[in-house]
């Protein structure tokens, strides 16, 4: 039996774009809102979360450690995770100390986070030191991967499957009158996409999954979502060979770098507030967001077929100085 504390809010509503979908002259866009999770401002995190959480309760952690950038969507609901079932936490985070603390550093600090900071380049090896530290004092501590991102975190979102399955097939339910033709999402760390495609061909979902690489080029990050959704199929029934080539990867806006917000994101990010009333985040929302619009806009969707955007969260870190600056000009 698989371990899991459910304390995320689901499911998660699915909406209608229209007046997005009008402005692009596309296909028919629609959301699906795991932005709306509920823990600690939600995200696509907290579903993870729940196998993780559970699976170091039953492992008798005391002390859950991780590692993210500065503005770490993870890094903040894994703080909020800990402080709700009361383990202590610490955070190994990329770069130094800010002088103002902001957005979802912020938040890590008001869950009682103890930050670690290290070099990007260093960052796997103090992650290590401070396990083996934890370890040493007593703290039984339990090691969250990046991005939640093994086969105990993916489980998340194979149910997330089962849940998207089971709301497009409810009899009368609307805004779907049929399946989605695409489903689009950020990808990096892979958990969340391992997950979809697993959960994909055990729960039988017709359309196409694609990945719009926030960091990684395509061909690595198609090896590691089809490696860890092999992985994470045996954890729920017989194993499942997935090769890289069945994992849709769109890499071609990852170029600028992880946390660099440029000027199609700030459009995305502008069309979707203007236009719905619908935040997204610069990093990880903002990103997909911004290819979903170049693939519109370059026909790669046709005009008669459903879009489903699933919203990871992140907004948060709207309020980060940095992204502030960019989103002011």
């Amino acid at each position: 039996m698989i371990a899991r504390l459910r304390f995320a809010h689901l499911p998660t509503p699915i909406e209608e774009l229209p007046r997005l979908s009008e402005v692009l002259k596309g296909p028919q866009l629609l959301v699906k809102r795991d932005d709306e999770t509920g823990l600690a401002f939600g995200g696509n995190k907290t579903r993870k979360l729940e196998f993780l959480v559970a699976e170091a309760q039953t492992r008798g952690a005391r002390t859950l450690i991780t590692a993210g950038a500065l503005q770490s969507n993870h890094c903040r609901q894994t703080a909020a995770a800990a402080a709700r079932f009361g383990f202590n936490c610490i955070l190994v985070l990329v770069g130094e100390a800010p002088l103002q603390t902001s957005a979802n550093l912020l938040l890590d600090r008001l869950f009682g986070a103890e930050i670690v900071w290290a070099e990007k380049s260093r960052r796997e090896a103090v992650l290590q030191d401070a396990f083996e530290k934890a370890k040493k004092q007593g703290k039984e501590p339990y090691l969250v991967p990046y991005g939640g991102s093994n086969s105990t975190g993916a489980l998340g979102y194979v149910f997330a499957m089962e849940e998207f399955m089971q709301q497009i097939s409810a009899e009368g339910l609307k805004p779907l009158q049929c399946s989605p033709d695409w489903s689009v999402f950020a990808s990096s760390s892979g958990g969340t996409q391992a997950g979809l495609v697993l959960g994909g061909r055990v729960f039988g979902y017709p359309g196409r999954l694609l990945g719009i690489s926030v960091d990684e080029p395509q061909r690595s990050l198609q090896l590691r979502v089809a490696k860890l959704a092999t992985e994470t199929s045996e954890r729920i029934g017989p194993r499942i060979e997935f090769s890289p080539d069945e994992v849709l990867v769109n890499a071609d806006y990852s170029t600028p770098g992880y946390g660099v917000m440029t000027g199609v994101e700030n459009e995305a990010i502008s069309l979707f507030a203007k236009y719905e009333g619908l935040l997204l985040d610069p990093v990880y929302t903002g990103r997909a967001a911004a290819g979903l619009i170049d693939l519109i806009r370059k026909g790669f969707f046709k005009k008669g077929e459903t879009v489903l955007f699933w919203h990871t969260g992140g907004q948060t870190a709207l309020f980060a100085e940095k992204y502030q600056r960019e989103l002011a000009q």
